[in-house]
């Protein structure tokens, strides 16, 4: 049986307050060892901390003289400690001797070989009070609390734009000196930040670290797996609060409030045209391109866009996907296959406004305003007649022909 040593001395902080709390050791000889630190023969004269070594002592008083006497022969840089220096000096050399068992990763530093550890585990011991948040790393739930209190201590002394994260601040400064720093040896893309420029690396090396454990999906990007798992756990989290539909995913949110505020930050520059998202935005710029990326491989035409290939493969496989209930009559264009089901249903949702007619062809529509609007499109090429409708002008050919011939 093991007796229990508390020492009645230590002080530790707990979010803003302090409170007293005993520290427990298993063994007398840790007790008496701690015990010394707490009531040492080395009391510093400016906060009364005491202290059981000397050089202990020394150390602690750089904190009130500012003495840094460990400068990095590399940066200049000058530390009060010498362990401090010796990690500091990680950076320079690249040295990573922490490494995880897991997935092989290694890690400059002891807190973030930790921190890393709760990727593995789904340990979150940091919960915010206010929302329920949990978080594997102390930073990041510090950072999360600003979300509540709206603080933001990082200002940039040029546009006066403020931050709530000291890593948000530096990306945003090198916008201002255009440095990145990052390059990929393999494709001379830069980047502002280290984490990116990982990021990045797994694109030429195909590394996937984040599996899914339910369906054996990989991921390159620790955000596009967290994504993924909303698929099994049928999780929603972005809610509209205009209309009460929620979304997946943070992309479709975001695309989906443009439909209530008409926002369309996506603008062509030769014709003018905006668009609400970007995928739409680069399909209408190859009808500027003329670019057209889906080849079929059996005929060699080209589509400028997706489902208009996918729609003409069809012709070549024979597939007609959408079936008609009431008549069994298939169709290989989901279009042909609405307009169909119209003979059944009755429906005409295209009416003349000038004479009241309907028509379940938009089509058909155009054709018959022509009676009202009087336009003769089609024109024979022999005599430069008008016609309203290309079988008139069929029809009039045929009987040109037949009086020739006479």
């Amino acid at each position: 049986m093991h007796t229990s040593y508390t020492c009645t001395h230590t002080m530790k902080k707990h979010h803003t307050a302090v409170i007293d709390v005993g520290r427990h050791f298993s063994n007398q000889s840790s007790y008496k060892k701690h015990l010394c630190n707490c009531t040492g023969p080395y009391q510093c004269d400016q906060c009364g901390k005491s202290f059981a070594h000397s050089y202990i002592y020394k150390r602690h008083l750089r904190v009130h003289t500012g003495e840094k006497p460990y400068q990095c022969e590399h940066c200049k840089r000058a530390f009060s400690c010498l362990n401090n220096y010796k990690r500091h000096l990680r950076v320079h050399t690249g040295e990573k001797p922490f490494q995880c068992d897991q997935c092989e990763e290694s890690f400059t530093w002891l807190s973030t070989y930790k921190d890393h550890q709760r990727v593995h585990t789904g340990e979150k011991p940091y919960q915010c009070d206010q929302c329920g948040n949990s978080f594997t790393r102390l930073s990041s739930y510090k950072d999360h609390q600003r979300v509540h209190t709206g603080e933001k201590p990082y200002q940039c002394d040029q546009c006066e734009k403020a931050f709530s994260r000291l890593s948000h601040y530096k990306r945003h400064q090198l916008n201002h000196t255009g440095v990145k720093p990052h390059g990929c040896e393999k494709c001379e893309k830069s980047f502002f930040s280290l984490r990116d420029y990982k990021r990045h690396q797994r694109v030429h090396t195909g590394e996937k670290p984040y599996q899914c454990e339910q369906c054996g999906n990989s991921f390159s990007l620790l955000s596009s797996y967290k994504d993924h798992q909303r698929v099994h756990t049928g999780e929603k989290p972005y809610c509209c609060e205009q209309c009460g539909k929620s979304f997946r995913f943070l992309s479709d949110y975001k695309k989906h409030l443009r439909v209530h505020t008409g926002e369309k930050p996506y603008r062509c520059e030769q014709c003018g045209n905006s668009f609400s998202c970007p995928s739409h935005y680069k399909r209408h710029l190859r009808i500027h391109t003329g670019e057209k990326p889906y080849h079929c491989e059996q005929c060699g035409k080209s589509f400028r866009f997706v489902n208009v290939y996918k729609k003409h493969l069809r012709v070549h496989t024979g597939e007609k996907p959408y079936s008609c209930e009431e008549c069994g009559k298939s169709f290989s264009c989901p279009n042909y296959y609405k307009t169909h089901l119209r003979i059944h249903t009755g429906e005409k949702p295209y009416p003349c406004e000038q004479c009241g007619k309907s028509f379940r062809v938009l089509s058909e529509c155009k054709k018959h305003l022509r009676v009202h609007t009087g336009e003769k499109p089609y024109w024979c090429s022999r005599c430069k007649r008008l016609f309203a409708w290309p079988s008139s002008l069929k029809l009039h050919r045929c009987v040109d022909v037949d009086e020739s011939s006479d």
